[in-house]
């Protein structure tokens, strides 16, 4: 691979198993994948609570940020002030600056948050989107969370509904559209397993 760090984004369906699938090519490329440690991150750099920004995660806010975005040419580089900013943009902003930071430190693997479209200028960036059969994912959230089966298919439903609202607002795409993506694979058919080695497979392509 040249010098350049190579940067892998999955966007995914609820209940698709896309964490997973991230996991297991960090693993096999060596390099980290980052879920839920963005949060963590996010509230140690910016100042927040922690809990503050999990209860935000993947969340669209209110119609000033997109407004901000998409008159001001603002850039998700940490240069534009932002301190008088309600805290939902503020942690939003943050995040984007965090998923940048690491994209300049190191190769890793990014798991959802609209970080495809802050990386969208990047060369080395492979963008993947992770889908499943309906009925699948529905079992996979039963499984993992212990619900009943109409309780799991309704946080499918939900979870489905926050994640494209989120990156739909705060992106000039659509969340899932095929085109807006380097791959896209669907776990039902593939598996867990082989998810991963597409992924790979098109990594080593990119080297």
């Amino acid at each position: 691979m040249s010098a350049e760090h190579l940067i892998i984004t999955i966007g995914r369906q609820t209940g698709s198993a896309g964490k997973e699938i991230g996991q297991k090519v960090a693993d096999s490329l060596g390099i980290r994948c980052y879920d839920k440690e963005l949060l963590a991150i996010t509230a140690k750099e910016g100042g927040f609570d922690e809990r503050v920004v999990e209860s935000r995660d993947e969340k669209p806010t209110s119609s000033f940020l997109y407004s901000l975005y998409a008159g001001t040419g603002y850039s998700f580089n940490g240069i534009s002030p932002v301190g008088d900013l309600p805290l939902d943009h503020r942690i939003f902003l943050k995040q984007f600056d965090v998923i940048r930071q690491l994209a300049d430190k190191e190769s890793c693997v990014i798991v959802g948050r609209c970080a495809d479209y802050a990386l969208a200028d990047r060369e080395k960036l492979l963008t993947v989107f992770i889908t499943g059969d309906e009925e699948d994912r529905v079992t996979r959230i039963a499984e993992e969370r212990g619900l009943p089966r109409d309780k799991a298919r309704d946080a499918v439903v939900r979870g489905d509904k926050k994640r494209s609202s989120y990156y739909n607002y705060f992106s000039d795409r659509k969340w899932g559209s095929a085109g807006n993506y380097d791959l896209t694979a669907n776990s039902s058919v593939f598996g867990i397993d082989g998810c991963a080695e597409l992924i790979l497979a098109a990594a080593k392509l990119m080297a």
